[in-house]
């Protein structure tokens, strides 16, 4: 018998969280001050387990190396690729840039971080940073010494639905009242550029930054990309391509009824971000809720939706499989 494998998610606390994750979504939070939830990951700084099923208790890690056929992994010596978090933006994150692949293995043994953002929530005013107005290297070198943000940084917008696709080597950071869905690389290496001079009630220090390493991985000048959106229909299900990248794919689904799909990759991600709906594989049916977070692995081929309900999910990008 084929099935999902269900997960249990990981909650981290951070300086900027707040109690979304657990007023919005439910989620067992450790504080008040609780910023992310890794819903789906291999990564040893958020392990999560599959709870259902004969995999129950098995880390995502775990099958990646010891079940490769679940997922059409080649390669059990490469890390999980992926990696999805829920992050509750009650204050501004630090101003940040991460690494590409070749820079983050030689500097700190991991992946680079290639990531997106879809918008779930955005309380009025809200807004991100992304990207920067330096035309060189030498200008956003100086601004950064000087401290020069409010002439550096770049102000969004945002409200609830909006993509951004954020590659490597992109300055960035969520700011306060957001909540996001993130699909990235599985990696946890940040280079922190500014983080609003503010003390960490934990340890009465600012926290570090990592101003050298900025400099070298941020790309100059910043180019946004904007992926083209496709939308297409299967039964009562709408699929929203928001984008097809070198790393992951990110689609939206929005079922209000019923569908059933076939596969199309070796695996996918998948998080419920809102209402709540029937999965059936193989004949047996899970009920899923919001914030429930589900591996579709490489020998289900085909499966229902039944329900009203939004979820996200992910699948590997050429680099990844």
């Amino acid at each position: 018998m084929t099935e999902p494998l269900i997960l249990k998610p990981t909650l981290h606390e951070k300086i900027w969280g707040g109690t979304a994750l657990r007023d919005i979504y439910d989620l067992d939070i450790p504080s008040e001050t609780t910023g992310e939830a890794w819903v789906i990951s291999g990564h040893p700084n958020g392990v999560v387990s599959v709870i259902n099923g004969k995999y129950a208790g098995k880390t995502v890690a775990q099958l990646w190396h010891d079940e490769p056929q679940l997922f059409a992994n080649q390669d059990v010596d490469r890390p999980f690729p992926l990696l999805v978090k829920i992050l509750d933006a009650h204050q501004d994150l630090s101003v940040q840039v991460h690494p590409n692949d070749h820079y983050a293995k030689e500097h700190a043994g991991e992946l680079g971080k290639t990531e997106s953002w879809y918008i779930l929530a955005a309380k009025p005013g809200a807004m991100i940073y992304y990207g920067h107005t330096a035309t060189d290297k030498a200008a956003f070198d100086k601004a950064v010494d000087t401290g020069d943000w409010d002439h550096l940084l770049q102000k969004v917008p945002v409200k609830a639905g909006d993509f951004f696709y954020v590659p490597s080597g992109t300055l960035h950071a969520l700011g306060a009242g957001v909540l996001t869905l993130e699909s990235q690389q599985s990696s946890d290496v940040t280079y922190r550029v500014y983080d609003f001079d503010r003390v960490d009630a934990k340890t009465g220090e600012k926290r570090d930054l990592h101003l050298a390493d900025a400099k070298k991985v941020t790309s100059v000048p910043f180019a946004p990309e904007k992926p083209v959106q496709i939308v297409s229909h299967i039964g009562d299900l709408t699929i929203t391509n928001l984008v097809s990248a070198p790393y992951f794919n990110v689609v939206k689904w929005e079922i209000a009824g019923k569908a059933t799909l076939d596969a199309t990759a070796p695996y996918t991600l998948a998080t419920v971000v809102d209402g709540q709906l029937d999965l059936i594989v193989d004949g047996v049916t899970y009920h899923l809720n919001k914030a429930a977070s589900f591996i579709l692995p490489n020998d289900v081929q085909s499966w229902h939706l039944a329900g009203e309900a939004t979820l996200m999910t992910t699948t590997p990008g050429p680099k990844s499989k």
